[in-house]
């Protein structure tokens, strides 16, 4: 079958390097605190707006997952330019998407991934922080709840938490829309005619603005957005109108752009917006223009073509079928969550809006289980509800969940 086949290709070429990047974010997140990246991004200078830019581009967090981020970090010191910088380079890229995108796309897009991502941040930073008023950063920000469980003293115990970050929150994390890629960019290379996108293909500049309308509402996470973008250049698109999927598929949708409104303001969030669309279409425009086209060739040495046959080594068949393994799981956990508490009158539910992905879902969670009075919390991702046991202010629960960067309603 023409679909399989495609499918089980790109699933072997992407498995290796995907469980690598896996691995080197779990150490990231174990053996470097979320506080030390929050200490280097006061102030609105260019150096705090390009550490934040750097610290973010390595970071393997969706636009959603790092929103929850961004904010305890604002609210801890962190300015609205440094911010923007981080919110804008981390769901761009990551070690695994970066690995990834080498597997598929080739070292040329996975160099040019995060060296976009850089400079889009920068430039984000710089211009939210030239909106601010001075006397913005002199406003007191209360701390938010800390999403990140407590992490342990000792180095082994360290070592199985950047496992089980690795391995199980992050997979839960991506693991539904990295499937959702893999899936419609196995029906876009099997289904879809050879020259359907020739049209487009012969107008960068029209196929670019096309695809911002399509990737700026849309939510996909860095390494999801990769075979899509690979089987849409396989039928014409050109190199420079696939990055610009890339690039403004993970970083903006329509809740990282309320949210943002909300915490840091209107113009904030517009000139966020704009920096991502203006950088994605001057790197998708240096990409056709500027650059060797065969820098951007994919396809000729693969053959990714729905009516191909493709031999899969030993070594990438067993990383897959970890990999699947591992999506399997994280599928069960997000959409099996048996309620195994007995709830008594003291049991009170909450509608929560804004989670998309179990680093949300740990936010919430450990913002309501700070509350004075909290028993226990279960936090239904899929059905976006939480359950409180316990004798608790109601207001005092909605309030932690705001400030945590989500909204909560009783039900």
């Amino acid at each position: 079958m023409d679909f399989l086949d495609s499918l089980l290709y790109m699933l072997n070429e992407m498995s290796p390097y995907i469980l690598l990047g896996f691995l080197i974010a779990g150490l990231l997140h174990a053996f470097v605190s979320r506080e030390t990246f929050a200490r280097h991004l006061s102030g609105r200078s260019l150096k705090s707006v390009v550490k934040a830019a750097l610290i973010g581009v390595p970071l393997p967090l969706c636009s959603c997952g790092v929103l929850p981020t961004a904010i305890a970090m604002r609210r801890n010191g962190a300015s609205r330019a440094s911010s923007s910088a981080f919110l804008i380079s981390t769901p761009q890229t990551g070690v695994d998407s970066i690995a990834a995108t080498w597997s598929l796309l080739g070292p040329a897009f996975a160099v040019l991934r995060p060296v976009a991502a850089l400079l889009t941040a920068v430039f984000g930073g710089v211009a939210v922080g030239s909106t601010e008023r001075d006397s913005v950063e002199t406003e007191g920000c209360k701390a938010a709840p800390d999403a990140v469980e407590d992490r342990p003293s000792t180095f082994t115990g360290k070592l199985v938490a950047s496992l089980r970050y690795g391995f199980v929150d992050l997979v839960g994390s991506i693991g539904l829309w990295l499937t959702i890629g893999l899936v419609i960019a196995a029906l876009i290379t099997v289904y879809v005619p050879a020259d359907f996108f020739a049209v487009l293909g012969d107008r960068p500049i029209v196929s670019m603005i096309v695809a911002l309308l399509v990737a700026v509402p849309m939510y996909v996470c860095a390494t999801g957005s990769i075979p899509i973008a690979l089987s849409l250049m396989l039928k014409g698109l050109s190199p420079g109108t696939a990055f610009v999927l890339l690039m403004a598929g993970p970083a903006a949708n329509f809740a990282s752009f309320t949210l943002i409104s909300r915490e840091m303001g209107r113009r904030a969030a517009t000139v966020y917006l704009g920096s991502i669309i203006v950088g994605a279409m001057a790197m998708g425009l240096a990409i056709d223009y500027l650059m060797p086209s065969h820098w951007f060739a994919v396809g000729e040495g693969s053959s990714l073509h729905g009516a191909c046959h493709h031999e899969f080594s030993i070594f990438s068949t067993f990383c897959s079928a970890i990999l699947v393994g591992l999506l399997i799981f994280s599928l069960i956990r997000r959409f099996y969550n048996p309620k195994t508490n007995i709830h008594t009158d003291m049991t009170q539910e909450y509608i929560i809006t804004g989670m998309n992905c179990p680093h949300c879902q740990n936010a919430v969670r450990k913002a309501i289980a700070a509350v004075d009075g909290v028993d226990t919390v279960e936090v239904d991702l899929h059905a976006g509800l939480a359950t409180v046991d316990g004798s608790v202010d109601h207001a005092a629960v909605i309030e932690a969940v705001h400030a945590a960067g989500f909204e909560a309603s009783l039900k």
